[in-house]
């Protein structure tokens, strides 16, 4: 009876300790890692192996072929050759977008409630005003008054339209953290305001931090898809969402021409969902309630 009762109480001991060690490696995050690499190696490599995707042929509108792996357009050019080159837009501004994002939200967020007083009075009000305003009117208002809408500015337009929420999140953590006993010892220790923000404050807000990272890069590549789709995203470039919208103009889904508009609405589906396995691995890190458990075999069968 002892034995069994110590049996089970060091089985026990080590399901809490598993469960409050955080594991960083999980199906999701696995899953998820390699469709991102997989698209971020076709965006890397893919252009090198494919045809000019601005080179207009006499093949007109062709399906799938030897010489066309998936098809032309109406004008002749090749469809792998824009989905290569698409990938590389559409992650640049994804990436553009995500740091630019997680710049303003630290900025208004975090340095805004560290500091208090009229400084985050004035931030909060700028986020609460652009919470308010619609973010597609907006985008769509500031982007068809730019006349030259290259990749760096529609990623500024997505940006400076996508930042409020995040700084919300991170002004209210940031609250919590600035009346901590290790903060308020740094502040009475004499230490610069810089180095508590970045020593005492921001590593404990890098799980918020990387899951703002990882949705504003899906929702940027959505939002200048959507962008592109009414005909105000990057005109110097190809992207996924430009790619949609010469399908739409050419009547493509009339047509038949299934391989002009299904590739790059796949791959942008692909990789949200690669983003999204990844979100939900650090949401099962960061939050102890979300962690899952699997007893061993032996141990199951030492319980039975």
């Amino acid at each position: 009876m002892t034995q069994l009762v110590t049996a089970e109480t060091a089985v026990a001991v080590d399901v809490a300790a598993a469960r409050s060690r955080p594991h960083w490696i999980r199906p999701k995050s696995v899953i998820g890692g390699v469709i991102i690499l997989a698209v971020v190696l076709f965006a890397v490599v893919g252009p090198f192996f494919v045809q000019d995707p601005h080179a207009v042929s006499s093949d007109g509108l062709t399906g799938p072929s030897a010489a066309h792996l998936l098809g032309t357009t109406n004008t002749g050019t090749d469809v792998l050759a824009q989905l290569a080159y698409g990938a590389r837009g559409s992650l640049t501004i994804g990436i553009l977008v995500a740091v630019l994002i997680t710049i303003l939200t630290s900025v208004f967020g975090v340095a805004g409630a560290y500091v208090g007083g009229a400084v985050d009075d004035a931030f909060s009000l700028l986020s609460n005003v652009l919470l308010v305003i619609p973010g597609l009117p907006l985008m769509i208002i500031i982007g068809a008054y730019v006349q030259h809408k290259s990749l760096w500015m529609v990623a500024l337009v997505i940006a400076l339209t996508g930042w409020a929420g995040g700084a919300r999140v991170l002004r209210a953590q940031t609250l919590s953290l600035r009346s901590r006993d290790y903060v308020s010892a740094s502040r009475v220790a004499g230490e610069k305001m810089w180095r508590i923000l970045l020593v005492e404050i921001f590593p404990n807000l890098l799980p918020v931090l990387s899951s703002g990272f990882v949705f504003g890069v899906v929702g940027a590549i959505l939002a200048e898809a959507g962008l592109s789709y009414i005909g105000i995203g990057a005109s110097d470039s190809i992207t996924w969402g430009t790619m949609l919208a010469s399908a739409q103009a050419g009547q493509a889904l009339l047509l038949g021409a299934w391989w002009w508009f299904v590739p790059p609405g796949v791959l942008i589906a692909v990789l949200g969902c690669g983003f999204a396995l990844v979100n939900f691995a650090l949401d099962e890190v960061i939050n102890p309630r979300l962690r899952t458990y699997r007893m061993p075999r032996q141990d199951r069968q030492e319980r039975r």
